[in-house]
């Protein structure tokens, strides 16, 4: 008797995890309810990306990638060294060095440039990719491209692939957050869509400040008021899947009810900063003079909050800074100090604070641009965009810390060294988070899509081995 009992017991609690979309990652599973398609290929090295994205394209050889040659033949035409190939607004002025000193920091000894001091003191944190490329030099094809494999626009974003094949582990939130710190990349949101994908995988932009989404308070009455309402559209919605069969459209806006119903608690505790120490809000830069910063330092403390409570994929827009984004074609000095400034000191604590907390090990975080600058000026004091070689860099996440993989030339310009294009970023990313990426497909267009389409490998080099 007591078998039988113990049998049945574990028969119920085995079927109410297989229902839960945290556990039932190797079950069968309809896309159109939100749930993991296939959910791991291998075990993951990393449970949450957080994505750091700098909208603009920040210069490789201001920031990350130090060339002396800039400096030493400043102001000479850069046509004596290497061909200059066409660029955007085909403006091209004389060799510009970098008004940034670099300085080597950490154990490792990675080079920072003056931009960023704070994120400097993470070093040995960082692996540093100065070898990306990518497919379009022209910012809307080059973001959509960055953000879903793709220069075409519609495709599925990377956040919504990652929903996609593994779920999330958050009930009451959606398992793709957008934290808007007030510039919607060129592209718009189809940045962060579902594309082909069910629509309830496309990335919820949420404010970092106030109630972070519009409509999160009930409006009724009473809380009785409210369920009866939700009641009767439950129960118009189940009439529609009776008599229409079930339809993604109709899936994904049941499902959006759903969770806009659970968002109403979820989503105030989560928004509540008060709830951090004063300490921490200081390291982040809640407190800073400047705007932006402060701005950013709420998006990031949001992204830790967010990973804390089982968000899948968390994406940080840019603050406005007064200019430009990081698309300086002109003014390059005060632009990206602005930008850097806004930045800086918020990135940093996010990954102190994810080491500290014991987090970081397994949330990836990924600093990334669309592309980078011209290593010669455009006009006078600006750089043009170049996506023949730039510079990205990934921290935690089973990545190996403190390292430098691939190079460009001597001034900057091309990848020489272990040229990576973005399918290759997207592949690793994948693989990190337990996802073979030529696996984790969908069939649309009569072939079986996925976010690295015919291409990409995983760079081993850059993971740490086990």
């Amino acid at each position: 008797m007591l078998l039988r009992s113990a049998n049945g017991f574990g028969a119920v609690a085995l079927a109410a995890l297989s229902a839960d979309r945290s556990f039932a990652s190797d079950a069968p599973a309809t896309a159109s309810l939100g749930k993991p398609l296939h959910g791991l290929h291998h075990r993951p090295r990393a449970k949450n990306v957080i994505f750091l994205y700098m909208d603009g394209g920040p210069s490789q050889v201001d920031t990350f990638d130090p060339k002396p040659l800039l400096t030493k033949f400043n102001g000479r035409d850069p046509g004596e060294f290497f061909d200059v190939e066409p660029t955007q607004f085909n403006n091209t002025g004389k060799v510009l060095g970098s008004p940034w000193k670099f300085s080597q920091h950490g154990e490792t000894g990675i080079p920072v440039s003056e931009l960023f001091p704070h994120v400097a003191t993470c070093a040995d944190e960082l692996s540093v990719i100065r070898s990306m490329v990518s497919e379009f030099p022209e910012h809307t094809f080059a973001n959509y491209f960055l953000h879903t494999g793709s220069g075409l626009q519609g495709r599925p974003s990377m956040g919504a692939w990652v929903n996609y094949g593994l779920g999330s582990e958050c009930q009451n939130l959606p398992g793709f957050v957008v934290i808007n710190g007030g510039l919607i990349p060129p592209g718009g949101l189809d940045c962060f869509g579902s594309g082909f994908l069910p629509a309830s995988y496309q990335g919820s932009v949420f404010k970092p400040s106030g109630s972070a989404v519009a409509n999160i308070q009930r409006t009724e009455s009473s809380a009785e008021t409210q369920m009866r309402k939700l009641a009767l559209v439950r129960g118009l919605d189940d009439m529609a899947v009776e008599q229409f069969g079930h339809h993604d459209s109709l899936e994904s806006a049941i499902q959006n009810y759903e969770l806009a119903y659970q968002m109403q608690m979820a989503v105030p505790e989560l928004m509540s900063l008060s709830d951090e120490s004063a300490s921490v809000q200081t390291m982040y830069g809640m407190d800073s003079d400047y705007g932006p910063t402060k701005t950013y330092a709420a998006q990031c403390l949001l992204a830790r909050r967010l990973v804390e409570r089982g968000v899948r994929f968390i994406e940080l827009t840019c603050p406005a800074v007064g200019g430009d984004r990081w698309d300086q074609h002109n003014n390059l000095k005060q632009g990206h100090e602005n930008n850097a400034r806004a930045v800086d000191q918020p990135i940093a604590a996010l990954l102190k604070d994810l080491r500290q907390r014991g987090m970081l090990d397994e949330t990836l975080v990924v600093w990334a641009g669309e592309f980078g600058r011209t290593p010669f000026a455009q006009g006078k004091n600006g750089r043009d965009h170049n996506p023949q070689g730039f510079t990205i860099w990934m921290a935690g996440g089973g990545v190996r810390a403190g390292s430098i993989f691939g190079a460009t030339d001597e001034f900057g310009y091309k990848a020489i060294e272990n040229r990576l294009e973005i399918h290759d970023l997207h592949a690793t990313m994948l693989h990190l988070l337990g996802v073979d990426h030529t696996r984790s497909t969908f069939r649309f267009g009569g072939r079986d899509m996925r976010l690295t389409d015919v291409k990409g490998h995983v760079v081993k080099d850059v993971i740490l081995s086990t």
